[in-house]
């Protein structure tokens, strides 16, 4: 069986179910990395809409001053109706031994945590990276004839004249394979094996596998894999069968630190595989014509993807401490990089439901620190990892309480880098993106009310910030449901179909100017879905601490298939009616009376305070779908134009990767200096 590089396995997996990041990654290459070559996706034409979110708006029209206190004409409840009907999503492979298979995924990240990760360190410090391809070069070269074998058996001529040129070329020319000069010349790969095989003839998977060490898998594809192995040449070599062991160990040290990232930041990383590997491994081949038209907001939006981080080594370069918060009795973990000298601090918090090591979160930090300060990660309050160590709430929504407790929680982190590093700690900044933006506006709304010994931040920067709680859980809301625009009959065809979409992009090289082959139906149900998976591990956590007899399977947390099949019939809706206000109402909140939950997540109520506040920085796009034109008005109303950067396109967090942006985002930034010594 050949082994899918968990780069793109969890990239996908990302995209689909997490990501906080959006978290994600879509299989995409980093600058300077190949991928094979596959379909081919079309470039955006010159002056075509993908191109344009680097475009500053400039010459706006004069803002209405009474905005700045909230309008009582502008609702702030709930505005969409989820009363349409459910999605049916295509099912995975089918999972009954779940409880083992999830021992065996905790035995894997273990053995991947406590040894393949220690040691890759002093490999790749020995061994450098050309050649560490070169041997995977090798090891992939001589696996040809599984490739050439699998190819015919499946009828794919071409591809088994494709591999056998590449076997050549790369044996005669490539020095016995260590150098792919097959991919110099564009001959392409033909991937192939048995249990794909195995597929091509008929043979659906029933069962699904975690595999020791190989990881996720079925049926079928572990039957495949003993033919994978018979037609191993290094096989009828018993002396020579540790090279095989060599060549795995040799990818797995690049692969490592992605994985565990993942592991780590994903709230339940072994359900986001499960789910993806059944599109991944799918003999099925996605149709790319894009039926109907696309949606500008929301397509740029997927284009998160390309924000990314450049220096691999830069995650693990970071160090991860944990501090004790006084308010739960429980230790948060928290993730910086420390410059060498005296520099101000950035504290980032993510968006909705992503975690301290999110791909955007990873990508800022890096961003930051290049460029001379000290960066400093923290999970979103929405993430199981604060949810279950710094969270007063059984469930998180109610913002007062939700930011306190972040607040909290950052000036613990702040105490304890003063006393392990003092003197290196210049200004403090907070900066926020997405949910963390809109965070970060509510610390600096209450800065002048809030007592010592919180912290009080010298500049505040939020990246893509909602307005409204409400009003932007109910674009999301929205967002899931796009499919139901879809006929009935055809639904569940094109929602596995946009998956498979996706898998097949997993494959191809894309770069900031492509044109995602997604309609508007299909980008905002990845972003909806997207979200709608973050809420299903929000739920199971709190309900797995704080059990309010509203669901109705158990909850058991090696058996979460059930349950989570229940979870997902919940809509952010019906997240805040039947666990958020029955929740506080035990606690002697009523979040019904008046609004009180609605006005407490509305920026707008805290106007004044945010337009006294001269430490805010803003960088928005003017087409986020969060972002409401009478929330955008409002903006404008209510902080300084000089303060506050709109960018006419790149929907939500879709225009990260572009130069323009960036440097919006460093000079909030800018007049920060490390003269001062703390800042209590």
């Amino acid at each position: 069986m050949r082994r899918i590089p968990f780069s793109l396995l969890a990239a996908i997996a990302c995209f689909l179910a997490a990501t906080g990041n959006l978290a994600a990654q879509l299989g995409l290459s980093r600058p300077g990395e190949a991928k094979t070559p596959g379909k081919s996706v079309p470039a955006s034409p010159p002056g075509s809409t993908t191109n344009q979110t680097d475009k500053v708006l400039t010459n706006l029209p004069p803002a209405n001053p009474s905005l700045i206190k909230r309008p009582a004409t502008v609702p702030t409840s709930y505005t969409h109706d989820t009363t349409r009907g459910n999605i049916e999503l295509p099912p995975s492979v089918p999972d009954p031994i779940e409880p083992a298979n999830r021992v065996m995924w905790t035995f894997n990240k273990g053995v991947m945590i406590g040894i393949v990760q220690p040691t890759s360190k002093a490999y790749r410090f020995v061994v450098i990276r050309p050649v560490r391809t070169g041997i995977g070069n090798f090891g992939r070269n001589l696996t040809y004839p599984d490739r050439l074998i699998n190819n015919l058996l499946q009828g794919r001529w071409a591809g088994a004249r494709h591999e056998t040129d590449r076997f050549f070329c790369n044996t005669v020319v490539g020095v016995g394979g260590l150098i792919d000069v097959a991919s110099r010349w564009n001959i392409p790969k033909s991937d192939a094996d048995f249990g794909q095989t195995f597929g091509k003839w008929g043979w659906k998977p029933q069962v699904y596998l975690m595999l020791p060490i190989y990881g996720p898998s079925n049926d079928r594809d572990a039957v495949g894999l003993i033919g994978d192995n018979l037609a191993n040449p290094l096989l009828y070599f018993p002396p020579l069968s540790y090279v095989t062991m060599g060549i795995t160990y040799n990818n797995l040290t690049d692969s490592v630190d992605e994985y565990v990232r993942f592991a780590d930041a994903e709230m339940d990383p072994y359900a986001m595989l499960q789910y993806a590997w059944t599109f991944v491994r799918k003999n099925q081949v996605a149709n790319f014509q894009v039926k109907g038209e696309q949606d500008e907001s929301s397509l740029e939006t997927l284009q998160s993807v390309f924000f990314t981080y450049k220096d691999p080594e830069f995650p693990t370069q970071g160090k991860t401490r944990s501090v004790f918060i006084p308010t739960t009795g429980k230790n948060l973990k928290f993730t910086y990089w420390l410059q060498p000298g005296k520099a101000p601090v950035v504290y980032i918090v993510p968006g909705l439901g992503s975690h301290r090591l999110a791909e955007t979160s990873i990508a800022l930090a890096e961003l930051v620190y290049k460029h001379g300060f000290t960066a400093v990660c923290v999970s979103s309050v929405y993430h199981s990892e604060f949810m279950e160590h710094a969270s007063t709430a059984a469930v998180p929504a109610y913002t007062p309480v939700d930011t306190h407790d972040l607040h909290v929680a950052l000036t613990e982190i702040d105490h304890w880098l003063t006393g392990a590093y003092n003197g290196r700690l210049g200004s403090r900044a907070l900066m926020g993106y997405s949910m963390g933006g809109f965070h970060t506006m509510f610390v600096a709304a209450t800065e002048t009310t809030n007592q010592s010994p919180l912290i009080k931040f010298d500049r505040y920067v939020g990246i893509n910030t909602p307005a409204r709680l409400l009003y932007g859980v109910s674009k999301l809301d929205e967002f899931y449901q796009a499919p139901l625009e879809w006929p009935a009959a055809e639904r569940t065809a094109d929602i596995q179909n946009t998956f498979l979409k996706v898998a097949a992009l997993g494959s191809t090289s894309l770069r900031p100017q492509t044109t995602l082959p997604f309609s508007a139906v299909e980008s905002k149900f990845l972003i909806g879905l997207t979200f709608r998976f973050i809420l299903r591990d929000v739920i199971f956590s709190s309900q797995q601490r704080y059990n309010q007899g509203v669901l109705k399977r158990p909850i058991k947390n090696l058996r979460r298939e059930p349950v989570y099949q229940e979870i997902m019939e919940y809509s952010y809706k019906d997240y805040f009616e039947d666990f958020v206000i029955p929740y506080y109402k035990t606690r002697g909140i009523d979040l019904t009376v008046p609004a009180t939950l609605a006005k407490a997540g509305d920026l707008r109520t805290y106007g004044p305070a945010l337009h006294s506040n001269p430490k805010i920085r803003l960088v928005i796009n003017r087409n986020d779908f969060l972002i409401a034109d009478e929330d955008f008005d409002w903006m404008r109303a209510t902080f300084d134009p000089k303060f506050m950067t709109v960018f006419e396109q790149g929907g939500h967090l879709g225009n990260l990767s572009h130069p323009a942006v960036q440097k919006a985002i460093l000079g909030a930034l800018e007049d920060l200096r490390p003269a001062r010594g703390e800042s209590k």
